[in-house]
């Protein structure tokens, strides 16, 4: 059950199995004033935000993912970590929000600690990071240009299958995860683009899902 505002269910990992074009920003220190587009009609609809690895990273999760895929299915989408949960908002405000928090947050390492398998369909096998300052403090600095309140601590991690499996069905795929790449705890890697998507969480096939914008994370 989806929940927005001040009660989010549990911090869901979702990314789009088809990502559409999306505009890549240059930002500066600058920071951008958070508002609401008197203009902007649209309906309020789900959003989150997500950081990506970078392109090698997620070519060799593509690879575990499509693996843990054609034995337990499952839609196909981009290996992503969330940083803000899903909330509700107009596509502007949803827009402003993620350019603004993009400006004051740099470049970051998140690094992988385990493989775990969890309660809910978009958490069914990931990939635990670890909980430095630095990925919290960027996660926490987005939810608050969100207003994004969370209702359970923050748990960075990486999904690679969502799904409705059995606890015995959910140990299987997490150990092919080991099988299939047996190094992937201690993996390390660089944040340094934020993605802003529409989700709509009922929609478990993903077909949906939109990706509306990309910031690139700017070093100072």
């Amino acid at each position: 059950m989806l929940l927005v505002g001040k009660s989010i269910f549990p911090p869901p990992s979702f990314l789009s199995p088809a990502p559409l074009a999306a505009r890549r920003l240059r930002l500066t220190g600058t920071t951008a004033r958070l508002h609401m587009d008197a203009g902007d009609q649209s309906p309020e609809e789900v959003y989150s935000v997500w950081a990506f690895p970078p392109e090698p990273v997620r070519a060799r999760l593509r690879s575990v993912m499509a693996g843990l895929r054609a034995a337990h299915g499952g839609p196909a989408f981009e290996p992503h970590a969330t940083v803000v949960g899903a909330i509700r908002l107009r596509r502007s405000a949803a827009v402003e929000a993620l350019r603004a928090a993009a400006a004051g947050v740099r470049p970051y390492t998140a690094r992988v600690v385990g493989v775990a398998r969890g309660d809910f369909f978009y958490q069914c096998v990931y990939l635990l990071l670890e909980p430095t300052p630095e990925v919290v403090e960027a996660s926490d600095h987005c939810c608050g240009h969100f207003g994004y309140e969370r209702s359970t601590p923050y748990m960075p991690h990486v999904s690679l299958l969502y799904g409705d499996l059995t606890d015995e069905e959910k140990e299987v795929a997490r150990k092919k995860v080991e099988e299939i790449d047996k190094e992937i705890c201690g993996l390390q890697f660089e944040i340094s683009e934020l993605a802003l998507y529409r989700t709509d969480t009922e929609d478990k096939s993903l077909e949906s899902w939109e990706l509306v914008e990309i910031c690139h994370l700017e070093r100072k």
